[in-house]
């Protein structure tokens, strides 16, 4: 029973005792003390007031001093402002809360069983044009922060990513390959696949803008006005002339297209498992645009001889969504061929055969934010049991100070190249602090300059609201001081070092606390905040929103230090004091290691 459920208990019985009336729980309103007053914990009478009867003042010295008399364990003391009761909690109930935390190395978590309903995450989603970039990298941050934390609310997980294999923005990539390759393969460049594959997409870019100045210059020449002049350079490009053509024959699986598509995608897979490795994100199930679309064109005819789609006279399939406040969509078009919406419908299609899904989320820009209005509206209509109420966590757009990324130029920031510099930038910063651990070896410093670096990296993304978007600061990111993941795991393994000096000087903490030890202030907060932590999974897995597990961690961080700074751990001669802290410090690097864990960062031991 927590706290709260027990005082809440204890004034239903004064209430039933006092004025002879049965309370429901709900009428009991707890709320924490305001700083100016002595107590943890607030009654507010005044719900309460037409069954004693009496005046605030009244009714709140009734139940204070019930509660002092008959529940000196719960209550050591309170006072009275007008309509309000404050409480100050006796120290065995702070211990009592600090020990059960202590004992749950899984405390705040609910448990998954059999019975938990399944949430399935899609997140990623890359095209395999291109290497991952710092959009890709917040995406697979917040997707697999949200996995965690949906978990960790007592629901099983599959993790599915959705890679786009097919398209005229891959047959660019091939076709540049082709031309201008000369056989290149990541053995022979040194480069990883999907980086390969993306200088060839930016190749073709390059060459096709050469191409349509040559032809826009052409036609205006012949008379031709400007804009009409560029759209028709476009159309007649000679290398989108081939692209086309080139996707045309992947539709029809021809061999030698076929053959070229999967040796380059299988480039880029190897390349994007390397980058996810170094991520530390992962999957249950991968599906392919390639495998997905014939089965959404399926469910589509499924919809079209049901009624719910109509078929326009040039052949193209709509769903007509006017009566749901949107507009019509287009579902096939007049050639047969597929839009993204379509394989969005395959993709659920074989899902749903997959897994016995009860919530799908899906973790994509809020660029998308009309597309998943639609798509949560067709699926269903073609009888997907959580279409009507699937998520789409939408998150903002991520920059850097010198403005946004743009792939088709080739100035994408690289997620590869953002790995490594924020693991460069943790080993120079970190260095001279490394070097004073005793023992450490040059393996061990550049592990922890990795978990460091990659903790900057995650922690800056994942504190900020999704929604919203944000500007990604690496020097920022990588501070040691202020709401960043290397001063928290700072404070981590500080705790860690204290707690083994503890054991090199025979402290132990016992299995039971003393519960007559006279709490501080600062102490009984550290408790509530670390009680609190229970409240803020919860809130996240409600809201969808890794940031407040981030922010919840910084917040236990910067208590904590305030107790360390005012208060002595190893120096305390008290000893009933002193396992105490111990036990307080213990618990403190717990939660900072569980929370820190479900945003998918790591914390040093040592550091």
């Amino acid at each position: 029973m927590t706290l709260h459920e027990k005082i809440t208990a204890s004034v239903v019985a004064c209430v039933r005792e006092l004025y002879g009336t049965e309370l429901q729980d709900r009428m009991i309103q707890l709320q924490e003390t305001r700083p100016e007053f002595e107590g943890q914990l607030t009654l507010v009478v005044f719900p309460l007031l037409k069954i004693s009867r009496k005046a605030p003042e009244a009714t709140a010295q009734d139940i204070g001093a019930y509660l002092a008399e008959k529940c000196p364990e719960l209550i050591s003391r309170y006072n009275v402002v007008k309509g309000f009761l404050n409480m100050v909690i006796a120290p065995a109930q702070w211990i009592g809360m600090l020990e059960d935390i202590r004992r749950n190395p899984r405390f705040g978590f609910r448990e998954v069983t059999e019975q938990s309903p399944l949430v399935m995450i899609e997140y990623s989603s890359p095209n395999t044009n291109k290497p991952l970039h710092l959009g890709h990298v917040r995406n697979n941050l917040l997707g697999w922060a949200l996995a965690n934390i949906m978990e960790a609310n007592g629901n099983k997980v599959v993790k599915t990513n959705i890679v786009n294999d097919r398209g005229i923005h891959i047959c660019k990539s091939m076709l540049a390959w082709l031309k201008y390759g000369n056989g290149e393969t990541p053995e022979s460049s040194g480069k990883k696949g999907d980086h390969l594959i993306g200088d060839y997409y930016v190749a073709f870019d390059k060459h096709y803008r050469e191409e349509i100045k040559e032809l826009k210059e052409k036609f205006l020449a012949e008379g031709m006005d400007a804009e009409a002049a560029e759209a028709k350079a476009k159309n007649e490009a000679p290398l989108m002339v081939e692209a086309h053509d080139m996707l045309v024959k992947w539709e029809q699986n021809d061999p030698e297209v076929r053959a070229l598509w999967e040796k380059m995608n299988n480039w880029v897979y190897a390349g994007f498992d390397e980058t996810y490795k170094a991520l530390g994100v992962g999957f249950d199930k991968i599906y392919y645009e390639s495998q997905t679309y014939l089965e959404g064109k399926e469910k589509v005819d499924e919809g079209l001889e049901k009624g719910f789609f109509y078929r326009r006279e040039d052949g193209s399939v709509w769903a007509d969504l006017t009566k749901e406040g949107l507009d019509e969509k287009l579902l096939l078009r007049s050639d047969g061929t597929s839009v993204y919406i379509t394989q969005d419908i395959g993709t659920a299609k074989l899902r749903f055969q997959d897994y016995p899904i009860d919530k799908m989320i899906y973790v994509v820009g809020n660029e998308q934010n009309y597309h998943f209005q639609v798509l949560s509206i067709l699926l269903d209509k073609l009888g997907f049991k959580w279409g009507r109420d699937l998520v789409h966590f939408s998150y903002g757009m991520v920059e850097l100070p010198n403005g946004k990324m743009k792939s088709r130029e080739g100035t994408v920031v690289d997620a590869d190249e953002l790995i490594a510099a924020m693991i460069d930038d943790a080993q120079r910063l970190s260095e001279d602090k490394v070097k004073k651990l005793e023992g450490v070896t040059p393996e061990e410093m550049h592990e922890i300059a990795r978990i460091v670096g990659l903790g900057a990296l995650k922690y800056f993304i994942l504190k900020v609201d999704a929604r919203k978007n944000m500007m990604f600061d690496p020097e920022e990111s990588i501070d040691f001081n202020g709401n960043t993941g290397p001063f928290i795991q700072y404070t981590y393994a500080r705790i860690r070092s204290i707690l083994r000096k503890a054991a090199e000087q025979g402290l132990e903490i016992p299995d039971v606390l003393p519960a007559d030890v006279e709490l501080s202030e600062k102490e009984i907060s550290l408790i509530q905040h670390l009680n609190d932590f229970a409240a803020v999974v919860a809130q996240a897995g409600s809201d969808y929103n890794p940031a407040c597990i981030a922010n919840y961690c910084y917040e236990l961080v910067k208590e904590y230090n305030q107790f360390y700074h005012d208060f002595s751990v190893l120096r305390e001669e008290d000893k009933a004091k002193q396992v105490v802290r111990l036990a307080l410090s213990a618990a403190v690097s717990q939660n900072i290691r569980n929370g820190m864990c479900l945003l998918g960062i790591e914390v040093p031991e040592r550091m």
